[in-house]
């Protein structure tokens, strides 16, 4: 079969289109033939050699690697154990996440059936591919976290702040992938929604459901609102803290991306400060799959490119301003 590789850490010009062996399945595992896979940040880390990370905590990493976790296709094999999926179900999933054997970037992949849901029928495989590591994250942010392991950024388990009718949320980074999953799930439960980006992202957010819209590239949002319950950073960074002054005392600060805040600046305004490293959960993602089949989320998709392209995928990632997600298409 074909896959991506790389055999180096680099650029997106190390990506290579080689030549492997098909994945063999073990206990509680089925073989996909892969239709698309999506493209998220964890991809480019690692293709970098996670230069993300600081020198003494880096993993040692073998090469050569196949990048990607997030994927829907088909099931062309199932293992003896496995019950619940059967050859031909359609399925999608966020492979092995935390970690780097996912290897979704290929014909075929290796899927642990704990981290796969059935893929929902009103959404096509390059929806179904764009979603899972992005939708994750904003559910486990928002909804329920699923799991009781501490953040390896701050030693603390995330405890979702219940979004009730009246709430205000505010999301910076609202159009990218986690940004514009937080707008539908914090307006699915009764926020009113403050979407942060630049102006040509208003309308597709709109359509997703803010109610407000602050063009980041004319407005500071701190000039603008205040007294907000909650907001999620889905930029991060090192300006980050400049969305501490939005929040009323008591509200609640979440991360998304790196990024550090003074502890004496927050408890002084009185705000908790949050965050996770996403897990894969096969069980959320067919909740969440019912969102999708009732109409209740759509998937962002910024660009198509086929399998063969991942360089000029990974070329777009780089450039940012990605409205939704950008795809990699295995079956056209």
């Amino acid at each position: 079969m074909k896959a991506i590789q790389f055999h180096e850490a680099g650029g997106p010009e190390v990506l290579r289109y080689d030549e492997v062996p098909v994945p063999e399945i073990g206990p509680g595992e089925v073989l996909v033939r892969v239709h698309a896979t999506g493209i998220n940040p964890p991809d480019w880390y690692l293709r970098e050699g996670m230069k993300i990370m600081p020198a003494e905590t880096r993993p040692a990493l073998e090469f050569p690697l196949t990048p990607g976790t997030d994927m829907s296709g088909v099931v062309q094999a199932v293992a003896p154990d496995v019950r619940g999926f059967a050859v031909g179900d359609e399925v999608f999933g966020m492979l092995r996440f935390p970690g780097f054997d996912g290897r979704t970037y290929a014909e075929y992949v290796a899927a642990p059936v704990s981290d796969l849901a059935h893929k929902p029928a009103g959404i096509d495989h390059v929806q179904a591919a764009a979603a899972p590591m992005a939708v994750l994250t904003a559910w486990q942010y928002l909804v329920d976290l699923g799991h009781d392991v501490p953040s390896p950024f701050t030693g603390q388990v995330h405890r979702p702040v219940p979004i009730t009718p009246g709430m205000t949320v505010l999301v910076n980074g609202a159009a990218g992938g986690v940004g514009h999953f937080a707008v539908q799930l914090a307006k699915w439960q009764g926020a009113h929604v403050i979407a942060v980006a630049s102006g040509r992202h208003e309308q597709f957010l709109r359509k997703l459901g803010a109610d407000e819209f602050i063009d980041y590239t004319t407005t500071r949002a701190s000039d603008a609102v205040s007294g907000v319950d909650l907001v999620i950073d889905a930029v991060g960074g090192p300006d980050s803290s400049r969305f501490l002054t939005v929040l009323k005392r008591g509200g609640t600060m979440l991360p998304v991306f790196f990024a550090e805040y003074d502890p004496e600046e927050t408890a002084r305004l009185g705000i908790t400060v949050s965050n996770i490293q996403v897990r894969s959960n096969g069980p959320q993602l067919a909740r969440i799959g019912r969102l999708f089949d009732e109409g209740r989320l759509q998937v962002g998709v910024d660009s198509t490119y086929p399998l063969p392209e991942a360089v000029s995928a990974h070329t777009r990632a780089a450039q940012g301003h990605i409205q939704g997600k950008i795809v990699l298409t295995v079956v056209p």
